[in-house]
């Protein structure tokens, strides 16, 4: 009995399969909602009231997105790396 061991081929990344990007679209969307309609329409049930809520949004939308850029460039890396490999 031969066992044979394929590895899966990788496939090729893309950013929007990558979640970082959508919570930062996300967030950017309810900075947006914030901003337009109020704080009062973006805080959390039982959240202490304080002004300027919609920025906090628009900030994490920013943090979320450079972590989706740095996860994505290092599947980006990996994927090179495989794919130059095997040739």
């Amino acid at each position: 009995m031969v066992l044979v061991t394929q590895k899966k081929p990788l496939a090729k990344p893309v950013w929007y399969k990558n979640t970082y990007f959508w919570i930062a679209g996300i967030l950017f969307l309810l900075g947006i909602v914030g901003l337009v309609s109020g704080d009062k329409a973006i805080r959390d049930p039982g959240q202490k009231r304080e002004g300027g809520l919609f920025l906090l949004y628009f900030v994490a939308s920013v943090v979320m997105y450079v972590n989706g850029y740095i996860s994505h460039r290092q599947t980006v890396q990996q994927y090179e790396e495989e794919t130059q490999g095997a040739q």
